[in-house]
């Protein structure tokens, strides 16, 4: 036990030094809208237990999916610390395992999970005591089942077929999250599947309920899944990355052409960009196709758009994954890198993006003048903002040949990149919304007007991200090397500023897209299509004369929030740079 309380003492220490500025903020924020969640869940216990099973459900596939869209999860305590000390691989999972349990999140889990005990003590008294157990192995659970399946997906993007299936299931589970009131019209219709109770979130709601059987099977699971963990953990320390097979040479005529050469060489080998497009595309399909479960074909045509933003999105570090292999492009100071890789980004994904928009719309029927404006502005968007973002604000990544331990974690700022990613959607959404407005006013006139604004989102971006690139390289490459820049360039905008400032700036910041994206453009759009009482989009619950209000409200809301934002951090970076 001394190794595991040690490992936890460990954890303690190092989270009590990172939590501090910046890093404390958004913890912080986290861990507010965590207890909210956890709250509800909580209130379920009192009101509707089929719902509460669903709710737990749900917990453990945001624990699953949460750590491999964040770069692997939590990583405070690696295995590869430890792997000098001879420590046999289920002493290890059992120390790690004890460790993973000092944190927020799993905190904030054990509060949703108090809902066991309130449902325990409206039974009865014995039930209220089995409760108890039940939350300590339901919790061990969801953190156990979590770590195996980040270690399966890291073990699989290591091969390109596994790099491949673990981006087109983790797409398909993401889009169903963000469809989930497509299922929640289906429950309405239907009720909660009794599958939900059976699922391992819901054995400890079994087992308070008095199936004793539950309670049993929690524990067997915990042994079972630390025995797999201790195994995957032993395949993670001794594992070797293969060397790609023999290509044929690359050929170019140009500067710019061998820079195209080697990034669509770089799209075929690397497997984080082969999960990253995989998952892009996955994402789109699914996320358009959800609402076919109710008959419903309006966004189907929107699928190629959509995998368009969310690539950009898992590429919008594009410079950061390549780590200090920057030097190699300073050296070239004659070639137009930037002017390469936007080529290659758009060869690599304007194929996909036309085939799904073309067919889909065919099978929705249109809206083709709307589909096919939007397109060419997104894809000219994305390809100009993807370097232009990647060189302002890049996150430090781990050199390609150094990601043998987790190759999910390409850098070690996934609040950094997770910043990024959601960044990029709202920008690339802003350069398809000119083009969208016009299709929808003036039909084909949006067409035009999709193809200048892709042309110049294209050219002018690319230009700026080219003049950065040239007058900033060096500080760039230094950045990647040491991650000093970095760090300073996010505490310079918050550093000296009060804690009502630092509290404005993020909460604006972090919930600004709210009222923007789903309940200000996206509802517009919903009214616009005759959409009424849709889901959580309030403006489809207005009277048909206060709609397009309430949706324009969201939307200067929205963006009033981050106008605050920058407000609040603004006396700080007017200190650090009088210009």
């Amino acid at each position: 036990m001394a190794v595991e309380l040690t490992m936890a003492r460990m954890k303690v220490a190092l989270l009590r030094h990172e939590l501090r500025g910046q890093r404390a903020q958004t913890a912080g924020t986290g861990a507010t809208l965590g207890l909210l969640l956890a709250a509800g869940t909580v209130y379920l216990a009192l009101t509707d237990l089929d719902l509460l099973a669903a709710a737990y459900a749900a917990w453990l596939l945001g624990w699953i999916l949460g750590p491999v869209f964040m770069g692997g999860g939590d990583e405070t305590l690696r295995p590869e610390y430890f792997s000098l000390l001879g420590l046999p691989p289920r002493r290890l999972a059992g120390g790690l395992l004890v460790a993973a349990f000092v944190g927020i999140a799993p905190l904030v889990s054990l509060v949703a999970l108090t809902g066991l005990v309130v449902v325990g003590a409206r039974l009865g008294v014995a039930n209220a005591l089995v409760a108890v157990p039940a939350m300590a192995l339901q919790l061990a659970v969801i953190v156990l089942l979590s770590k195996v399946i980040v270690a399966l997906v890291g073990l699989a993007v290591r091969t390109r077929p596994g790099a491949i299936a673990s981006g087109l299931l983790n797409g398909a589970v993401l889009a169903a999250l963000g469809q989930v009131w497509v299922f929640m019209v289906l429950f309405d219709e239907t009720g909660v599947p009794a599958a939900v109770w059976y699922m391992p979130s819901g054995w400890g709601l079994l087992a308070v309920q008095g199936r004793w059987w539950a309670l049993v099977a929690l524990a067997v699971l915990v042994v079972l899944l630390l025995g797999a963990w201790a195994a995957l953990l032993g395949e993670r320390a001794g594992a070797v990355r293969r060397s790609g097979r023999a290509r044929r040479p690359m050929t170019a005529g140009g500067a710019t052409g061998a820079v195209v050469a080697k990034e669509l060489r770089t799209w075929s080998r690397d497997l984080v960009r082969n999960h990253q497009l995989t998952f892009a595309l996955s994402y789109g399909v699914c996320f358009a196709a959800s609402p076919l479960l109710l008959g419903w074909y309006d966004l189907l045509p929107y699928a190629g758009p959509i995998f368009v933003v969310m690539a950009a999105a898992m590429t919008a570090n594009v410079y950061g994954t390549d780590g200090t292999a920057l030097w190699l492009t300073l050296m070239m100071p004659g070639v137009s890198d930037v002017r390469g890789r936007q080529l290659a980004w758009l060869a690599a994904h304007a194929p996909v993006a036309i085939v799904l928009t073309v067919a889909f719309t065919a099978v929705a029927g249109g809206p083709w003048p709307l589909v096919l404006a939007l397109l060419p502005a997104l894809l000219g968007g994305a390809a100009g903002l993807v370097p232009l973002v990647s060189v302002h604000l890049l996150v430090p990544g781990t050199d390609p040949h150094r990601r043998a331990g987790n190759p999910l974690r390409i850098s070690e700022d996934d609040g950094g990149l997770t910043g990024l990613a959601y960044l990029m959607l709202v920008l690339v959404l802003l350069a398809g919304l000119p083009a969208g407005l016009v299709a929808y006013w003036y039909g084909w006139a949006g067409l035009a007007v999709g193809v200048v604004t892709g042309v110049l989102c294209w050219w002018g971006f690319g230009r700026l991200a080219e003049w950065r690139l040239r007058s900033r390289g060096t500080e760039l490459l230094d950045v990647m090397r040491t991650g000093r820049r970095a760090r300073a360039s996010m505490t310079s905008r918050f550093e000296g500023l009060s804690m009502t400032r630092r509290t404005i700036a993020g909460w604006c910041f972090g919930l600004g897209a709210v009222p923007l994206v789903p309940q200000g453009i996206v509802a517009a759009s919903f009214v616009a299509g005759g959409t009424v009482r849709h889901s959580w989009f309030l403006a489809t619950y207005m009277e048909p004369g206060l709609r397009y209000p309430v949706a324009g409200g969201f939307i200067l809301l929205g963006l009033a929030m981050y106008g605050a934002g920058y407000w609040a951090v603004r006396p700080a970076v007017t200190r650090r740079d009088p210009r």
